[in-house]
């Protein structure tokens, strides 16, 4: 229905429908700043892609490792049968279970803090720094 109010002339199920997964390909395609970021072990590189096979054999087991609920924005149907034009098209904010695994990289230096999702690293990110 957000795109419904974004554009008013969408009315038609297929049209919304469209206009629903043409926002939300947008919003997915949209370039992240910690996504971009790399981590780096024993002079080898890991980054967004990887399998975390590839970050345990470069980079060891983490210090601490937990669940993350990340909220993401997915496109969903609704079918009810008191609709005689099909079902519509609704975006609501989902949990997407995901794991992050904390490196400590030295004193003074930032912690990385890599997110897996789906057998990859997702994203990798700096953390506070350690003194």
């Amino acid at each position: 229905m957000l795109a419904a109010m974004l554009c008013p002339h969408v009315l038609h199920p297929v049209r919304l429908a469209a206009a629903c997964f043409g926002l939300v390909a947008a919003t997915l395609a949209a370039p992240d700043a910690e996504a971009s970021q790399s981590l780096r072990c024993n002079g080898q590189l890991v980054g967004k892609g990887d399998s975390p096979v590839a970050l345990l054999h470069k980079c060891g087991d983490p210090v601490y490792r937990q669940p993350v609920c990340v909220s993401m924005l997915q496109l969903g149907w609704i079918v009810t049968p008191y609709r005689g034009d099909g079902p519509g098209a609704v975006l609501a904010n989902q949990c997407v279970p995901m794991e992050e695994w904390t490196y400590d990289r030295g004193p003074g230096n930032f912690l990385g803090i890599v997110r897996l999702y789906n057998g990859a690293i997702e994203s990798v990110r700096d953390g506070a720094r350690l003194r």
